[in-house]
């Protein structure tokens, strides 16, 4: 159906990020493909260090999942920071990432954890990295005709600690700005450190610089670590805050972040 209908065709999942670009005649679908019957698209499985989330999963499914609390436990972290628990029930961890929104939680935690997404269409599939996936607001790398049947997600990236932090004008809307922490120590593994920022650029965005200091250094001081993080963003302003409020709001993000994923009392 995707490869044949024509036009402009989206995929209707939870609906709670297509729906409302349509009440507000921001997207207007010439065809919408509902894809909540294809049982085979909901599933959370284990899967040689990542965990595989279906098309089908409700955010709420994932954020209850006990193989996601023990495998993945900063997904669950992330999904209660989503939205309000009515729209979990409905929406789908996939069709957020999808939908791409520079402010949602889920694609800033799949580019921070180096994860991907599964991308199938009539002539066959393809795996899309993160870094790659992402392009500009609501915009993706997927060609015309494929749908995103899975996210995947290493597992034991975060082992050493996680945070999400935001920062709201009210609960649960989309985010002024905010960061998704991971951390690895480096006994008996590679030492890892990542940062994404969300709600800064047109794409969650990784912190390259924040990530090589604390990659040298680990206790390296959270306030040195989060004027690296913004440093070299080109940060966007609209009627919730310009530019400079906006690198601000994200910088005591990260400080808040590396503070929590460090286990540290301030």
């Amino acid at each position: 159906m995707l490869t044949d209908t024509g036009g402009d065709v989206r995929v209707l999942a939870g609906g709670q990020s297509l729906i409302p670009l349509m009440n507000f005649r921001i997207a207007f679908p010439d065809r919408l493909v509902d894809i909540n019957f294809i049982d085979e698209l909901r599933y959370i499985r284990a899967d040689e260090g990542e965990l595989a989330i279906g098309a089908g999963v409700r955010q709420a499914e994932a954020e209850r999942s006990p193989e996601v609390i023990r495998l993945l436990p900063e997904l669950a972290q992330t999904l209660r920071s989503v939205a309000h628990l009515p729209v979990r029930n409905r929406g789908t961890v996939v069709g957020s990432i999808a939908h791409a929104d520079p402010a949602a939680e889920l694609p800033a935690l799949l580019l921070a954890l180096d994860g991907s997404v599964v991308a199938r269409s009539a002539a066959g599939e393809r795996r899309i990295a993160a870094a790659e996936l992402f392009e500009g607001p609501l915009v993706t790398s997927l060609a015309p005709g494929e749908l995103v049947v899975e996210a995947r997600f290493p597992t034991g990236a975060s082992a050493g600690g996680h945070a999400l932090v935001e920062y709201t004008r009210r609960h649960a809307d989309f985010a002024v700005a905010g960061t998704v922490v991971t951390l690895r120590p480096p006994n008996g593994t590679p030492a890892r450190a990542a940062i994404s920022l969300f709600g800064v650029q047109g794409t969650p965005v990784r912190a390259v610089t924040a990530e090589r200091i604390l990659a040298e250094d680990p206790s390296a001081d959270v306030r040195a670590v989060a004027e690296a993080a913004v440093s070299e963003l080109t940060v966007l302003g609209d009627i919730h805050g310009g530019p400079g409020y906006r690198r601000r709001v994200a910088r005591a993000c990260v400080q808040r972040a590396l503070i929590q994923a460090r286990g540290e009392q301030r």
